[in-house]
């Protein structure tokens, strides 16, 4: 910490402008966190993720809901910090929904509450930041606080977490889950009990939504293939398609039921032969679903979509791309939004600057001009950074549109 900034923070409690309680400190403490709520989610979400690296834990429905549960484990914190220890209010549901989703993902109870440790003591470092200069005392009464706020987290986390174990192993289709999920893990035991021939060609998918499984069982008949599904969840379904011959992705689209397909998403994989090729499937479906949990649609395909998966999958890389490709062009006066629309109009038509001023409603030489000023701010020729700015640009749009934004700013 600077000198600067250490003197700036002394000043905020110094005996002129001391808080008359507690109760006016913990508040302030909470707002002045609540000004790095970005950066803190952040770090949480890093330090909770890279406790394990066990198999569920890259299920895109698990990551996504790790991050939602992060975001409102904070907000609790925060909140509970400021009100005090009287503060009755419950944890939040998307985190109890998260405890549920480790247990049925085969994330160990230890690991969910090393991970529920390893976010307080990040917290716990900002706080202790943010409250230099508070007199000992009173930081080792908020500190207690901040404790207590996060055993009844991780009190009711455990309780759910076994709760959801004890009713998940009376379902009979329990057992057929839990062979999938050690299949996908590596090993090949239980290949007879599946039912399901894993000498063929697969291709997996992820369907959610209501009448997941039944819009499946149509796509799998009209297709004439076999079947291998596992419930994940209240509207999510895991299954593959497979078969002797080798089946086009596109051809999914149009065996989708009409009626029955209303409301339901699917998300795919690329084809695979053999079991490598089953696992295969189901990964890149994964990483499909990854982008459709952030855009829903009909149908998302991993080919299609493939780079920007992997941004999302990986948060330096999402921000590093959004940093390079984007901040430079904001600096213009409307915020960078006629330079960003005029490129993804250009990319997206073979960067043709005629067809581009088209659907724009300008000029090729003004289309021209603006890619011009776009290369000048970025320091680079469009064509060396075409698929960068492009994976960049529907990040970008992705959050734009309601999907979930990524905090890089510090």
């Amino acid at each position: 910490m600077s000198k600067l900034k250490g003197e700036r923070i002394r000043a905020r409690h110094s005996d002129n402008s001391r808080p008359s309680s507690l109760q006016e400190v913990r508040a302030g403490l909470a707002e002045r966190l609540r000004t790095r709520r970005p950066e803190i989610e952040r770090a949480v979400f890093a330090h909770a993720r890279a406790v394990s690296d066990l198999p569920g834990s890259e299920d895109a429905e698990y990551v996504v809901g790790l991050r939602a549960a992060v975001a409102a484990a904070l907000d609790y914190t925060l909140t509970g910090i400021e009100r005090g220890e009287q503060w009755p209010e419950p944890i939040p549901s998307v985190v109890v929904a998260q405890a549920h989703r480790a247990a049925r993902n085969g994330v160990d109870l230890e690991t969910v509450l090393l991970r529920c440790a390893a976010g307080q003591r990040v917290l716990v470092g900002f706080l202790i930041v943010e409250a230099d200069g508070l007199p000992s005392r009173t930081l080792a009464e908020v500190l207690d606080l901040q404790g207590l706020l996060v055993e009844r987290l991780m009190a009711s986390v455990s309780m759910e977490h076994k709760r959801e174990l004890k009713r998940a192993r009376r379902s009979p289709a329990q057992r057929h889950a839990e062979l999938v999920q050690r299949l996908l893990a590596g090993e090949n035991l239980g290949l007879a009990e599946l039912g399901y021939h894993f000498d063929a060609w697969h291709i997996g998918l992820i369907a959610t939504g209501k009448g997941a499984t039944e819009t499946l069982r149509v796509i799998a008949a009209s297709a004439d293939r076999q079947l291998l599904s596992v419930s994940h969840g209240e509207e999510t379904v895991w299954a593959w398609l497979g078969g002797t011959r080798r089946l086009a992705v596109g051809d999914l689209e149009r065996l989708m039921p009409l009626e029955k397909g209303r409301g339901v998403s699917l998300a795919i994989g690329e084809p695979g032969s053999g079991i490598d090729g089953w696992r295969l499937t189901h990964h890149q479906a994964q990483a499909a679903l990854l982008v459709a949990l952030h855009r829903p649609r009909r149908l998302t395909r991993y080919a299609e979509d493939m780079l920007l998966a992997i941004a999302l999958r990986d948060e330096t890389l999402a921000c590093s791309l959004k940093e390079i490709f984007l901040s430079p062009l904001r600096s213009q006066r409307d915020g960078g939004a006629t330079l960003l629309q005029t490129l993804r109009v250009y990319l997206a038509n073979g960067c043709n600057a005629s067809k581009a001023g088209t659907l724009l409603g300008v000029t090729r030489h003004t289309v021209e001009n603006r890619i011009k000023t776009a290369e000048q701010h970025l320091g680079r020729a469009l064509d060396t950074c075409q698929v960068e700015l492009q994976v960049a640009l529907r990040l970008d749009e992705l959050e734009g549109s309601g999907g979930q934004p990524q905090p890089c700013d510090d």
